[in-house]
């Protein structure tokens, strides 16, 4: 057709195929999915930009590229000839790395759809980019994240039943109650004044760290997934923390034989 046009004919070229796990070409029985479901899983669009660009291109030895970057750098005489697979851990990996470093404003605009699909209204709880902050070193999706930032701007009534067995026994009961007593007198609800109760309790119990850290934990995330508690309770606040360790003296209560 570009011939009988009289046109000249343009270079073609082409990404190698992208291949699942198993080796044959990558479809809907791999889990792809369309770039919009990666979206709702919570991917930032250029870190699935970046992934889908080393899939079949490289750059010595760098994995992390800015959009700029991809622009500047790419060049075809550098693209593998070879099939690409797709690994979902390696997309994952490659996502957090983003969401560390991302711009803050960016990173709430990219955020709030997540967060308004979990019914999270963060003008109920403390500043959203020092909770962002505390949370985006350990956070592979947005979606995990907003998961993350319930804690601190929704209350809660039950927790974790695997969780509190293990963590709400009798032997906890006189370790909350401690920190209910320390924590109720401190003016300074800062996460060192926190952590410093934290090691009080520690030695007054004569127990080790995990003993109050972890029902602690609990009680303030309802899950037992939240990272340091000193920062976590800071950012939760002192009226939040105590009702929430008041709640876990009553599960004990109610499941002491």
């Amino acid at each position: 057709l570009y011939e009988a046009l009289g046109w000249d004919l343009p270079t073609f070229a082409h990404l190698p195929m992208i291949l699942g796990g198993d080796g044959a070409r990558l479809s809907k029985r791999h889990g792809a999915v369309s770039v919009m479901a990666y979206r709702d899983a919570g991917f930032l669009p250029e870190a699935l930009l970046n992934y889908l660009v080393r899939l079949g291109w490289s750059h010595g030895d760098q994995e992390v590229f800015s959009i700029d970057e991809m622009i500047r750098l790419f060049d075809l005489k550098d693209v593998n000839k070879a099939p690409g697979s797709f690994n979902q851990d390696k997309l994952l990996w490659l996502n957090q790395e983003y969401i560390k470093t991302a711009d803050m404003t960016h990173l709430i605009e990219q955020l709030d759809w997540h967060l308004n699909n979990q019914a999270i209204d963060v003008s109920n709880g403390p500043d959203v980019t020092r909770v962002i902050d505390a949370l985006r070193e350990r956070s592979k999706t947005l979606v995990e994240m907003a998961e993350s930032m319930k804690m601190f701007y929704q209350d809660f009534d039950q927790f974790d039943e695997k969780s509190a067995s293990k963590q709400f026994k009798p032997a906890a009961k006189p370790i909350i109650k401690a920190l209910i007593d320390h924590y109720s007198q401190l003016e300074d609800w800062s996460s060192t004044a926190i952590h410093d109760i934290v090691k009080t309790v520690c030695d007054e119990q004569g127990v080790g760290f995990g003993k109050v850290g972890q029902p602690f934990r609990l009680a303030l995330s309802g899950t037992g997934n939240a990272g340091s508690i000193d920062v976590v309770a800071e950012l939760v606040g002192k009226e939040r923390t105590l009702a929430r360790l008041n709640l876990a003296l009553d599960y004990i209560a109610q499941h002491s034989n």
